[in-house]
This record gives C-alpha cells, structure tokens and sequence, in this order.
C-alpha cells in the first residue's frame, strides 16, 4: 500500500487534525456519512464515531459561530444526526446506540404553500449531553439537556431538560428513576 493510499484509508489520523476545529489524540471517525462545518467542530481524544454518522456545525441561524463539541471518551453509534446551529455539547464519555439524533434546532413548518425543506432552520435551546450518560437505539433530543449519568430509553423523544441521574423513557421523555445517594439505588419515580 502506496502512503497516499494509506492516508486515504485512515484520515483520522492525518487528514481530519487538520479540517477541524479541534481533533484530539487517539480519536477516530469510521466512514462519516456527512462532516458539514468541521471548522466549528471539536472532537476530543479518545473518541469513536461509528459508521455513517452526519456531524453539522453551521451557522444556519442568527448564530455566527455555532460549536459543535464531542469530548473526551465518547463512543457515538451507527447513523447517528448530530446537528449544532447554536451549539450542541457532549461531555465526557457519553455513550450513544444506533440512529440517535441530536440537535439544537428545527425546521420551520408554518406555511403549509412552502415545502418543509424550503423553509428556514428555527434556533432551539442549546443542547449539552451530560458525562457518563447513556442515549438508547433511535433516541431523538431536540433543544434540551441531559444532565450526568443518565439513561435515555430507546426511541424516547427528549424535549425537555432531564436532571442529573435520572432513566427517562417515551415520548415526550419522562424520567422514570432517579439515582437515590443515601440508599445507593436506584428507585422510581411516582408520576
């Protein structure tokens, strides 16, 4: 194998240093799908991003310099959609299952004479994705925070911000346990 050839192979090591924002040690992106805005994204060291997920930092709202920051140890998952227009934060060693989307933003549908694709990008609240936090096969977190340690059951749909410790499922997402540290359990909570 010629080194152009191995370059092409592995850009994690000789090409992405260079395009993004930041990219720390040790990290590594397997066949993105999409790497849009990779100036205004930080990817930390030690982290993995499986196959075909689709990293966007653009400023495509009233933000001029939307952040999009992946830190150390995290591990994101197959087909996930991370989209920062504003700025969308995972702490360390977030853990993400297959078809997770994230995102700081929505489309604008209020006029039903234009096509949804067509009409602009709505700025959200920014999204931070608290260390240690686990989101589960399909999970959707729009324009919310996820707080440390947290569970996030598959195909929940988070809108609202969840508190630290706590296992939230469904759709809207509700928490459903929360750690309790004079038991050392965790226990459920009563909706």
């Amino acid at each position: 194998m010629t080194f152009l050839a191995f370059i092409a192979r592995f850009p994690s090591f000789f090409i992405y240093p260079f395009q993004f924002k930041y990219f720390g040690k040790k990290s590594k992106i397997v066949a993105p799908l999409k790497l849009d805005g990779k100036k205004n994204i930080e990817i930390g060291s030690r982290v993995y991003i499986n196959y075909k997920t689709w990293l966007l930092s653009l400023p495509l709202t009233d933000c001029h310099s939307p952040l999009l920051k992946i830190s150390d140890g995290c591990v994101i998952g197959n087909y996930n959609h991370i989209c920062a227009t504003q700025s969308v934060i995972f702490e360390n060693d977030v853990l993400t299952a297959d078809k997770v989307y994230v995102a700081d933003n929505l489309h604008y549908f209020e006029n039903i004479n234009i096509p949804i694709h067509k009409q602009p990008v709505r700025q959200t609240n920014t999204v931070t994705i608290g260390e240690g936090s686990w989101l589960g096969e399909n999970v959707c977190v729009i324009g919310a925070n996820i707080g440390k340690h947290c569970v996030i059951g598959a195909n929940a749909v988070v809108t609202h911000d969840i508190p630290d410790y706590s296992v939230a499922v469904g759709v809207p997402a509700k928490v459903i346990k929360h750690y309790d540290f004079e038991t050392k359990q965790w226990v459920s909570v009563k909706n």
